[in-house]
């Protein structure tokens, strides 16, 4: 059994590994906790809340010498000294204050630069991907990325950065969560969904279960200096088919907006996961299905 401490814990991604951690070790939650039920949710998985401020570095009541910090947490202000502020000065803080044995950081694959539909591996060039929709978003995470490289280094710390692409699923209260999800509220609005002219638009979803179980063996790949993984599905998707597989199963009309105001596709090439955890086993179709039936039983949803 091991000691994690999971920041950004009540974000839709970090609370399902905390929930699924939570079986197997001891689980320290660091957020800012404006989400009460979702407090209450990861302490009746036995989950220990410590309120904590990455923006402000205020670690008061932070435990330290963890086995493992895992950082999921990100500020999307769009506020350019904020966000580099708690995304790259934050985690560099923390780690200084916790002193983990053992660092894992959630970064994303929205720091490649743009390339359409070529297949990425960790060595592409970075880029600022996501400024059609979230101007600090991929800058920031690059940023964060150097700094946990840097404290890596600097404090012989063995680190594993895994760059996250589409996390999607059902969370512990049951609901649909990610991006598809955000793209079932538009079917049912009777919105198109933004796409880029670069079609089409290809990604490597990734269930929430699949995330929580390849935290543990992608940790265990942490070295110094840092280990980069792609943590992504090994099945490659274009946004336009999930978008119609969701429709078809909720039963909305589905039309699509081209327009260079969203990104483009993100796909990656997932040969060092599978070598560091294995495969995804959740096949996209069968993890869509649940998101979509998830989505069609909760409040508000309705079928056309």
């Amino acid at each position: 059994m091991s000691t994690y401490m999971i920041t950004g814990v009540t974000g839709q991604v970090a609370e399902s590994v905390a929930f699924a951690l939570a079986a197997d070790h001891d689980v320290i939650g660091v957020a800012r906790f404006g989400d009460a039920a979702a407090r209450a949710r990861l302490e009746a998985a036995g989950v220990t809340c410590v309120p904590a401020d990455l923006v402000g570095a205020d670690f008061t009541g932070v435990p330290t010498g963890v086995d493992v910090l895992a950082n999921f947490a990100v500020v999307k202000t769009q506020k350019w000294d904020l966000d580099l502020r708690a995304n790259a000065e934050g985690i560099g803080l923390l780690v200084d204050h916790v002193r983990p044995r053992r660092i894992f950081h959630c970064s994303s694959t929205g720091i490649y630069d743009p390339a359409g539909a070529k297949v990425l591996d960790e060595t592409a060039p970075l880029g600022d991907n996501h400024r059609p929709i979230m101007p600090t978003y991929s800058i920031s995470k690059i940023a964060s990325e150097e700094v946990v490289r840097t404290v890596c280094r600097m404090l012989d710390i063995p680190t594993v950065i895994a760059r996250l692409n589409v996390p999607y699923g059902v969370g512990p209260d049951g609901e649909a969560r990610g991006w598809p999800a955000f793209h079932l509220a538009m079917m049912q609005a009777g919105m198109s969904i933004p796409v880029n002219p670069d079609r089409p638009n290809l990604f490597n979803p990734i269930d929430l279960a699949d995330i929580a179980r390849t935290v543990p063996p992608l940790v265990d790949a942490a070295t110094t200096p840092a280990t980069i993984v792609n943590w992504a599905g090994v099945e490659q998707v274009a946004l336009e088919e999930w978008c119609e597989y969701l429709g078809d199963r909720c039963g909305y009309d589905v039309t699509f907006e081209e327009t260079t105001s969203t990104i483009g596709g993100v796909t990656v090439d997932v040969s060092r996961m599978i070598k560091l955890c294995g495969p995804t086993q959740v096949a996209w179709r069968d993890g869509f299905t649940a998101v979509a039936d998830a989505w069609l039983a909760g409040p508000g949803a309705t079928a056309t």
